[in-house]
């Protein structure tokens, strides 16, 4: 990397102060489609610019930036200091609430990834070649590095790649686990092809879910790229809002969001859109990658049997089957999905804890949980609706 004292690591506040040919030349490398839409410059930025990941909405960006000695971007970790830990879906509120009691400050705290969204990837992006791991190297010692100098309590890393993860781990890092459910494309042509390798009971029951479905003159409408309008976010916005304030209160992400990523991102957006007598009733927001369909919003103004899971899994993998990608990340949680042909698969984060007694308190309580997980893996694994010689099994060592 050249004379290293001329290397210069920095922290952004902001991510319109890096170019996107910049911050894309080491978050997606190599192609024109990203393999993960959620680290690239637009998606990040739409989050900044709309309002929805700032310091106001407890989300202060503070990018880490490694530069050469020319002034090129060698690598980027996409980070933000955090006065709470909502939006993230690894959940420490048991942790923080433990470290407050015991009279520590747990807030403010560093989190490395992307907001509001549980989806695997790399979330320590060096720019490729013959530098690389020195990059990541040196990155990884400056997380470090400025939880110490901004005297915060911690730095987390979530969605990990299983690499990354591991890496993480031998060098120190506490590793996490937890489990999400991911469809898998075995080069199935059709739907129909993808039934056959289902059990005959389970397959006559997606079927008929997919008939009451759309049994109430409900039409289905893929719209991506270039057909993308307002009136189709203006729609889904409708559906966003009325699921989020039922869950959890107050939405994250902001109308000007959806606007931007459908300008500035449209042939990596999906809308799965349900209409009704001409009038969209539900919708499922899904980004496009290289190889995988990644499902993230849903919502409705009506209820119709099993239409949340046509529109958001069975569309999500007649989509997948018709762009060949070889898998659909649905989202976080529900093992309703293991019936549907979504199978459970680890997601990992790691944590970087500056006090040592709380460390040491964490470290047992993982160690207890990655057991766990394992087994509810495992035990999941055993009631698949696939015929026991067709189950796929899941690719693990993902490092996109």
């Amino acid at each position: 990397m050249g004379d290293q004292e001329q290397i210069v690591m920095k922290v952004v506040p902001r991510l319109s102060e890096i170019s996107a040919e910049a911050w894309d030349s080491c978050a997606n490398p190599g192609g024109a489609i990203p393999s993960n839409p959620f680290l690239s410059h637009a998606f990040l930025l739409a989050l900044e610019e709309s309002g929805s990941a700032t310091a106001r909405t407890g989300w202060s960006p503070h990018h880490l930036v490694l530069e050469d000695p020319d002034g090129s971007l060698a690598g980027v970790v996409p980070m933000y200091l955090k006065n709470h830990s909502r939006g993230e879906y690894v959940f420490d509120h048991g942790w923080a609430d433990a470290f407050e009691r015991a009279g520590g400050h747990y807030y403010p705290k560093l989190q490395v990834s992307v907001p509001f969204t549980p989806a695997t990837g790399r979330r320590i992006l060096a720019r490729p070649g013959l530098f690389q791991e020195q990059t990541e190297d040196q990155l990884i010692a400056g997380m470090v590095e400025l939880t110490r100098q901004l005297e915060v309590s911690s730095v987390h890393l979530t969605f990990l790649s299983q690499a990354q993860w591991q890496r993480l781990g031998d060098v120190g890092f506490l590793q996490r686990t937890d489990q999400q459910f991911h469809w898998l494309n075995e080069g199935f042509e059709t739907f129909d092809d993808f039934l056959t390798v289902l059990t005959s009971r389970k397959r006559k029951n997606l079927r008929k879910e997919r008939e009451r479905a759309l049994e109430s003159g409900i039409e289905i409408e893929w719209v991506t790229g270039s057909d993308l309008t307002e009136a189709h976010w203006d729609a889904f916005y409708n559906f966003y809002t009325d699921t989020g304030l039922r869950k959890w209160g107050t939405p994250y992400l902001t109308r000007e969001f959806f606007s931007l990523i459908g300008a500035n991102m449209p042939d990596q957006t999906l809308l799965i859109m349900a209409k009704r007598e001409g009038q969209y009733i539900a919708g499922a927001l899904n980004f496009i990658g290289s190889d995988t369909l990644f499902g993230r919003n849903w919502g409705c103004i009506e209820d119709h049997p099993f239409l949340h899971f046509e529109v958001c899994y069975y569309q999500a993998i007649d989509f997948a089957i018709s762009r060949g990608l070889k898998r659909v990340e649905a989202g976080a949680q529900g093992a309703h999905k293991l019936a549907r042909g979504y199978l459970p698969t680890h997601t990992y984060s790691a944590h970087y804890i500056s006090n040592p007694s709380f460390r040491e308190a964490v470290e047992g309580y993982l160690e207890q949980e990655r057991h766990h997980v394992d087994h509810d893996i495992a035990a999941l694994s055993r009631h698949t609706p696939f015929r026991t010689t067709d189950t796929p099994q899941p690719n693990e060592q993902r490092d996109d």
